[in-house]
C-alpha cells in the first residue's frame, strides 16, 4: 500500500518467528485491517479525512474483528494516518487476503468496509469506489457486494 505501512508489515507482521516461520493468519488480519483503515480517508472534504465516527469505527473493527493487540491496532492507526497523501496499491493486502480467506471471510470484510463508509450517514462516490475496488481485488461476485451493502444500508438508522 504506502512505504511506512509496507515496512510496519515487514517488521511486525511478516517478521519471522523465533522458529523462521511467518504467523500467515495474523499477517492477513493485518492486511485486512489496513483496507478498512484506507475507508476513513475517503472523505471528500479533506477536513473530515481520517476523523469522526467512520475513523472510530474502524478503529474498533480493528481490535475486535481482526484481534489485534491494542498496541499493533494504534500502530496501524498511525502508518495509515502519517502516509495518506502517497499513491496506494492494495494489491499487497488483496493478496495475503485472497491466499487465506475463505469467500465468506472476503464478504465479512466488504461488508466491513461498507459499514465504514456508512459510519457518518452519508457514502461518498470515493468510499463506494474503494469498496468496488477492494471487491473485484477480491473476487467477491457483484451480488455479494451489493447484499454487502443492502445488509449494512438495512442495519443504518432511519
Amino acid at each position: 500500500m504506502i512505504d511506512r505501512i509496507r515496512r510496519f508489515f515487514d517488521e511486525h507482521v511478516l517478521a519471522p518467528r523465533p522458529d523462521g516461520s511467518v504467523d500467515e493468519d495474523h499477517a492477513m488480519r493485518c492486511a485486512a485491517a489496513a483496507l478498512i483503515l484506507e475507508m476513513t480517508h475517503m472523505e471528500e472534504d479533506p477536513s473530515e479525512r481520517g476523523r469522526g465516527p467512520g475513523r472510530d469505527l474502524a478503529a474498533q473493527l480493528v481490535r475486535e474483528r481482526f484481534e489485534l493487540p491494542a498496541d499493533e491496532a494504534q500502530t496501524l492507526l498511525e502508518c495509515a494516518e502519517a502516509e495518506r497523501r502517497e499513491a496506494t496499491d492494495y494489491f499487497q493486502f488483496t493478496r495475503l487476503i485472497n491466499e487465506r480467506f475463505a469467500p465468506e471471510q472476503k464478504i465479512a470484510l466488504i461488508e466491513s468496509l461498507w459499514r465504514v463508509a456508512y459510519a457518518d450517514d452519508r457514502l461518498t462516490t470515493m468510499e463506494e469506489y474503494l469498496v468496488r475496488k477492494v471487491a473485484e481485488l477480491l473476487y467477491v461476485p457483484h451480488a455479494a457486494f451489493i447484499n454487502a451493502k443492502h445488509r449494512v444500508e438495512a442495519e443504518r438508522p432511519r
